[in-house]
């Protein structure tokens, strides 16, 4: 990548676009304005939509060199998440730095520097002629956050596109990028439990009354997986298997006990590894993320909360599996306790292996890189893409990342030859597009 290009993306990661708490609301719309004005600089149109007083997208257009060409859309989103804790990071979290041949900072892999190649591909297309299919660029400030602008927006839109590009994920390793098929939703659900008042001295009132941390431990523990790693029929139901194609790609790829040896894991069951893809892209999970509650004294607590999560697979309903949730939780729930139950979802997607904006995109890749590239699904959930299934947009999701470059973590980075391999990988779907059937 082109020195001014590398400095371009310095300055854009120096700008703190925390959306999920703690974040100025003036750097998110200087991240805002910042995109817009590489698009402009192209030659292109952008502009900053808010909606309902939520954080600015940014909305451009770079036109075809021909007036019957498909429209594509490509998407990334502009904020990170909050550092974390400053004394982890070796170099400051908003002062780009290179060491070892990665560029460390918050927002380099996700999804600033992930995202930037597609950007700077379809830019320069367009800057020299050669840009084959109309490109609107949609870039969110909420993707850490929920996404409801995003949604909203892909939701009221008139216009639609024959595809879209998102570059938020990761390749399987570093001899293989990958398109992401099938990724999926998420039902997180805040819970507070109230069981008293206030907190009780637990030698005065202990054994006669209710503990918040105890009940909310005992309606968790029916939704947790069993010996074999499993859910219960209840929060397994609609998930769909995975294709033959997709099994076969799947054979070609590194062990699952890699996977979980590179992040020095301990496996749930001892078939976790050789059962990794299944479980972690064709099954849910529920996973008890955060608990708080009571003091480190004797006391009974009067309320405990709980953040969890349950990632639904692929054909699940998101709403259904919300209902179930809520219906498991509240059964186990003691006479005289309140509870409250705040849900967000996330609709899982799947995207069939042969569908020709998926397989022009993997032999572009193929080509651009001089790799395979594998089909593979995520456990991970990208709302948006999920919000472009339901408009009937195909969406091809590739990117660049790697499994240690320790995004929402302190020391965040990306491999700086990636950019180089993104802009290529990209630059050859655009082009590679132009045969995309139309609508």
């Amino acid at each position: 990548m082109q020195p001014g290009r590398l400095e371009e993306l310095y300055e854009w990661l120096r700008i703190p676009s925390i959306s999920t708490g703690g974040g100025d609301p003036a750097d998110l719309q200087r991240a805002a304005e910042f995109a817009a004005g590489i698009i402009r600089r192209a030659g292109g149109e952008a502009e900053l939509a808010t909606i309902n007083g939520g954080n600015p997208l940014v909305i451009g257009e770079l036109r075809a060199n021909s007036e019957a060409a498909p429209t594509v859309i490509i998407y990334g989103h502009y904020d990170v998440q909050d550092p974390g804790p400053l004394d982890a990071w070796k170099s400051p979290p908003f002062e780009p730095e290179l060491r070892e041949g990665r560029i460390y900072a918050r927002g380099a892999a996700d999804d600033k520097g992930n995202f930037y190649p597609l950007l700077l591909a379809a830019c320069e297309l367009a800057q020299s002629g050669e840009l084959p299919v109309n490109v609107r660029v949609v870039i969110e400030g909420e993707e850490e956050a929920g996404g409801e602008s995003v949604a909203a927006w892909v939701a009221a839109d008139q216009r639609g596109a024959d595809c879209a590009i998102v570059f938020d994920s990761a390749m399987e390793d570093q001899q293989t990028p990958a398109i992401t098929i099938g990724l999926r939703g998420c039902v997180s659900s805040m819970i507070t439990v109230k069981a008293q008042p206030r907190d009780l001295h637990s030698g005065l009132y202990g054994g006669s009354v209710q503990n918040a941390l105890h009940v909310l431990q005992q309606i968790l523990v029916p939704l947790l997986a069993d010996s074999e790693g499993n859910l219960c029929d209840e929060l397994r139901a609609g998930a769909e298997p995975p294709s033959a194609a997709e099994l076969e790609s799947w054979e070609k790829l590194r062990p699952g006990q890699e996977m979980l040896a590179e992040v020095a894991a301990t496996p749930l069951t001892k078939n976790s590894g050789e059962d990794f893809r299944r479980r972690n892209g064709a099954e849910p999970s529920f996973e008890v993320n955060w608990i708080e509650g009571g003091a480190p004294r004797t006391v009974v607590p009067a309320q405990a909360r709980a953040y969890v999560t349950v990632r639904l697979a692929p054909g699940q309903d998101a709403e259904q599996i919300e209902a179930e949730v809520h219906r498991m939780l509240r059964r186990g729930v003691p006479d005289g306790v309140e509870i409250e139950i705040d849900s967000h979802l996330a609709t899982p997607s799947l995207f069939a292996a042969d569908l020709p904006a998926i397989a022009i995109a993997r032999d572009a890749i193929s080509r651009a890189s001089g790799m395979e590239t594998a089909l593979i699904r995520s456990g991970g959930s990208i709302p948006v893409v999920a919000d472009f299934a339901a408009a009937g947009i195909p969406v091809i999701v590739s990117g660049f990342g790697l499994a240690d470059d320790e995004i929402h973590a302190p020391n965040e980075s990306f491999v700086l030859d990636h950019l180089d391999l993104s802009e290529r990988c990209a630059r050859e779907i655009l082009l590679a597009l132009a045969a995309l059937p139309q609508e």
